[in-house]
């Protein structure tokens, strides 16, 4: 079955290597390019927004699904194709996975490592089967990598994690895996 949404998880900060929002843009053009919704936190802050605002630029959709606490905290992006202001956080990761295809991870705090986590749980508990695409700007999920190689090693997953969990350098070898 063809993607027609992604899910983006990404900070609601910007980092502080350039780089993080060079790729961010350019994921958000690309995303718009193969006419994939990007569901996302609904933020207009950090790379959240700069994602955002790409994909709507080039003519994408973009969902928006916030939790009413973080509507004033994170400046809901008041330009979205769609907002959901859901209850709390379990509801909005809740409602972003059943709206996509596939997540793609671009660099974050807790948040993003939150959720990448609960997806990669939900994966292998098999309560989904949708691929996570993890964009490694600057080498940032690079640590990442390793140790999820060592949980592989020693025996502590299910079942192997490769065609599962993609990992790609810049948007642009995103983009030709998701095409």
């Amino acid at each position: 079955m063809a993607l027609q949404s992604v899910a983006v998880f990404c900070g609601s900060r910007l980092g502080q290597n350039v780089l993080f929002m060079k790729h961010a843009a350019e994921l958000g053009k690309l995303i718009a390019i193969l006419d994939l919704k990007m569901v996302y936190g609904g933020g207009n802050k950090g790379l959240m927004g700069i994602v955002a605002d790409a994909v709507l630029e080039n003519g994408g959709k973009v969902m928006g699904v916030i939790p009413k606490v973080l509507v004033e905290w994170e400046h809901q992006h008041e330009g979205l194709t769609d907002l959901a202001i859901v209850p709390d956080m379990h509801s909005r990761k809740k409602l972003m996975y059943e709206m996509s295809d596939a997540a793609i991870v671009l660099p974050g705090g807790f948040g993003t490592l939150d959720e990448l986590f609960e997806m990669l749980t939900w994966n292998q508990l098999k309560l989904h089967d949708k691929k996570i695409y993890i964009l490694n700007s600057a080498g940032f999920y690079t640590h990442l990598l390793n140790h999820l190689a060592i949980l592989q090693k020693e025996d502590f997953l299910y079942e192997p994690l490769q065609g599962r969990v993609i990992f790609c350098d810049n948007p642009v070898e995103l983009f030709n895996k998701l095409a």
